[in-house]
């Protein structure tokens, strides 16, 4: 049995690497923060292989009180992606503090808080995986995205630390750098909009969900063993 934890796992991107985890055979905890009807979705979608788990990643607390539940239950965590994530987009004149500070909680010490306590666990085992959700915006910034650029930048060099602290005990730690993703965030996006974006984009479309849960998959498998302190930009080869 392989264990995965998923945070921020209830739809868009998180949803579908939760599917696409337990298609690779993994048993699949799906934290979320507040729609457990979506959660509950997904778990029904990976025929209840796994369980999920209300916790907001900001509060060690919470994150700390899951991770025992997920230890409680099976003993083992092979799997961290640290998905979960929002956005409070606004120019840098108008955005206030809490905006800031809120989407940093979220984004990079909630990331942090997972890897903390996690790695303890697969220091124990001596062997794990991690991968920790970032953006291309978090490599090349974003008009009205300062806060959360600075989050997704932060996650990138969170990444390249922990992996050479964590190297010597077989746990290797990537980051996925998506970039324009049909989920429902980009869904209301006005048509004009879309265009734009997709002129930035050489192959001219909007990556899937699957795109991204596919490269999770092979990150966490044997096939990847060395490879770690990995940014891997999903882009469309927007970026080039």
């Amino acid at each position: 049995m392989k264990v995965a934890l998923v945070t921020g796992a209830s739809r868009g991107i998180g949803a579908q690497i939760a599917k696409s985890l337990y298609q690779a055979g993994y048993t699949v905890v799906i934290n979320y923060a507040g729609n457990e009807a979506s959660a509950l979705n997904v778990l029904e979608s990976i025929n209840n292989k796994g369980f999920i788990y209300k916790a907001n990643v900001s509060s060690y607390t919470e994150c700390e009180a899951m991770v025992n539940e997920v230890m409680n239950k099976y003993g083992q965590i092979d799997l961290l992606v640290n998905n979960a994530g929002i956005t409070k987009d606004n120019l840098v004149l108008r955005m206030t503090h809490e905006d800031f500070k809120d989407v940093l909680d979220i984004n990079l010490t909630g990331t942090f808080n997972m890897c903390k306590l996690v790695s303890k666990v697969m220091m124990k085992q001596k062997y794990g995986r991690i991968i920790n959700m970032s953006s291309v915006v978090g490599l090349h910034g974003n008009v009205g995205q300062a806060n959360y650029s600075a989050s997704k930048g932060g996650v990138v060099a969170l990444t390249k630390s922990l992996a050479k602290e964590f190297a010597s005990r077989n746990i290797l730690v990537n980051a996925i750098a998506p970039g324009f993703i049909d989920t429902d965030m980009t869904k209301v996006l006005k048509d004009a909009v879309k265009e734009e974006i997709l002129k930035q984009i050489p192959l001219n479309k909007m990556g899937e969900t699957e795109d991204i849960a596919n490269l999770v998959v092979f990150l966490a498998s044997d096939n990847a063993k060395y490879i770690t302190g990995q940014v891997i930009e999903v882009d469309g080869g927007m970026s080039i």
